[in-house]
């Protein structure tokens, strides 16, 4: 049963639950946020409604005169109210309230203009089939006596006609706004409220743009946090994918070491004794068994070359580090095969007075390691002769460049992506742990080595150290 568990998949798993985070993260701060801008909008435009409406009231108290008579102009729209009871002049009266009616009937984007008693009586109405009427279950108008403020509340044009006083001259194609405004008598009651639904036809288009805007800017920032978040998921996946792999081809290598010195250790002695006897034989001069003699001591010098590999293959690899010279360990390294290069006809592309002088952080003997392998391995591939290029790139951003080409039989694409994994060689009697090698000892360095390589065209291969003076 445990074994048909599926692993746990980091990135799907991370995908889903942060796509359900921030695009619900993105949804409710869209809603909060166009919520408070139609909330806010609607209270600046109940805002100027209410300044405008006290103002025209106060011009009209001010027209008419009717300071004097110390009397309210809310108090005076209730026409249940007589001339002679607010002690006024009945024309002045009339003529106060029809003007102040036609203010109202005249507001822009005005839907349907009400006034109200403080007992829900109508006493005036842009829609005369109002006038008159009794509307005591209106929680508006009971807010607005009680609180002594105006209110004012958004809707669309679906919810129209809800209310007994929504009997509009001209119903709203979209959205509308009703606002409730109270005018005051001379002690600070309520004496009238005047109601309003109006249409803003351009704050309707700027909040609707509002909204999109909202929206937009809160799904996009959605989006680009989940784009963040995904990205950082998956670099952080592929780095515990590469760990583990780094972890598992480590224990393989720490296996394949402890193996290899063991059957290193076990066939050096019994190589050595074989070669000895081998060696006393030939001098005996017998040549009937010489040929077959030097056979053996030729095949016991190659096992003996595998074992010294397999040792240095298991060996901990030194984290000490120098300043070397790359031009002078690339000049002792050639030399070290000019007997070779020569006998197998080979041109050396190699200028060490045009190569800059650049120190490298490396460790002396493994860096000669390193160059022995790179080197060795170009001459085996171009048996007949050819072409050795050595190369020393001007340093950049801290780094130098090595590069060794040579024109030999070159790599396919499959023995390029096996180039790097122990005991995978492609010569006749390699034992395939020197690459691995020269990967292992330019990580220590800090650098790196890439292969570049085509079938019958050639490799080059490239070693990057970190320069000295920037360490």
């Amino acid at each position: 049963m445990d074994g048909s568990r599926k692993p746990f998949n980091l990135r799907r798993w991370f995908s889903v639950v942060s796509l359900l985070v921030t695009g619900g993260a993105a949804i409710v701060s869209g809603a909060i946020l166009s919520n408070f801008f139609v909330t806010e909008a609607i209270k600046r435009d109940a805002l100027l409604t209410k300044q405008f409406i006290q103002s025209i009231a106060e011009i009209e108290l001010r027209h008419a005169r009717f300071g004097l008579a110390n009397v309210s102009f809310g108090a005076i729209l209730d026409e249940r109210r007589s001339a002679g009871e607010l002690g006024l002049e009945p024309e002045n009266l009339a003529r106060a309230r029809q003007e102040f009616f036609d203010h109202l009937r005249n507001m822009p984007e005005a839907l349907l203009a009400t006034v109200f008693a403080p007992d829900g009586y109508v006493t005036w109405s842009s829609n005369a089939l109002l006038i008159g009427k009794m509307l005591p279950d209106n929680h508006e108008l009971a807010e607005v006596i009680e609180r002594r403020d105006a209110i004012a509340g958004g809707h669309l044009k679906g919810t129209a006609g809800g209310k007994v006083e929504q009997q509009f001259v001209r119903y709203p194609e979209d959205f509308y706004i009703e606002n409730y405004v109270p005018l005051f008598d001379r002690d600070g009651t309520v004496a009238s409220v005047v109601e309003i639904y109006k249409e803003p036809r351009d704050l309707i288009h700027s909040l609707k743009r509002g909204y999109l805007l909202i929206w937009l800017a809160a799904l996009l920032s959605g989006a680009a946090v989940y784009v963040c978040l995904r990205w950082i998921i998956i670099r952080a996946a592929r780095q515990i994918d590469d760990q583990q792999r780094e972890i598992v081809e480590n224990k393989t290598l720490v296996a394949l070491g402890e193996m290899s010195s063991a059957v290193a250790h076990g066939l050096r002695n019994p190589l050595a004794s074989i070669r000895s006897s081998a060696e006393v034989a030939l001098e005996l001069g017998d040549p009937s068994t010489a040929k077959n003699l030097n056979d053996i001591v030729t095949q016991v010098d190659r096992l003996s070359k595998w074992v010294r590999e397999l040792l240095q293959f298991s060996k901990p690899i030194s984290d000490e580090r120098e300043a070397v010279k790359i031009d002078m360990a690339l000049e002792n390294a050639l030399s070290t095969y000019e007997v070779q290069i020569r006998r197998a006809g080979i041109e050396v592309d190699w200028t060490p007075d045009a190569a800059p002088t650049v120190e490298v952080h490396a460790n002396g003997p493994l860096l000669e390691q390193v160059l022995n392998s790179v080197l060795s391995n170009a001459i085996e591939a171009m048996p007949r002769g050819g072409r050795l290029g050595v190369a020393v790139e001007v340093p950049a951003r801290g780094r130098v460049a090595v590069k060794i080409s040579d024109t030999g039989c070159g790599m396919s694409e499959k023995q390029l992506e096996l180039a790097f994994k122990p005991f995978h060689t492609t010569k006749r009697n390699g034992l395939g742990v020197g690459l691995v090698l020269v990967k292992r000892i330019m990580e220590r360095f800090g650098g790196g080595v890439a292969l570049e390589s085509r079938e019958q065209a050639g490799t080059t291969v490239s070693l990057t150290f970190k320069v000295a003076e920037q360490e």
